[in-house]
């Protein structure tokens, strides 16, 4: 359960620093949450991964999860549009994340009933 906090943590990390990036154009001050957010970030997957987590599926859904919630917040608080496509995008980004999460436990359990 530990690693799956340090995950989330992560990933709310590098979404706070992504749309800090954007808007420290405007208050530079903001850079500093940039740096905070993606160092803090980095450190939170690592964590993620110390405490068991498999490499694969951590940076997958890290990745992923980042890339759909850094969109849907920049249409929040930017305006930015999300196009169909982009919408399709997003829900495949999902689906990939979903089964390499289903791909890794099956893995795991057939690694566990082999030994």
């Amino acid at each position: 359960m530990k690693k799956w906090m340090f995950l989330v943590a992560a990933i709310a990390m590098e979404v706070t620093g992504s749309i800090s990036l954007k808007a420290a154009m405007e208050h530079p001050v903001l850079y500093a949450v940039v740096t905070v957010g993606y160092a803090g970030s980095f450190i939170s997957l690592f964590m993620a991964l110390r405490n068991g987590m498999n490499l694969g599926v951590g940076y997958g859904i890290w990745g992923a999860t980042g890339v759909a919630a850094t969109a849907v917040l920049s249409l929040l608080i930017f305006h930015e549009p999300i196009t169909l496509l982009m919408g399709i995008g997003i829900v495949v980004v999902m689906a990939g994340v979903l089964l390499i999460e289903l791909g890794s436990q099956a893995a795991q359990k057939k690694a566990e009933v082999s030994s």
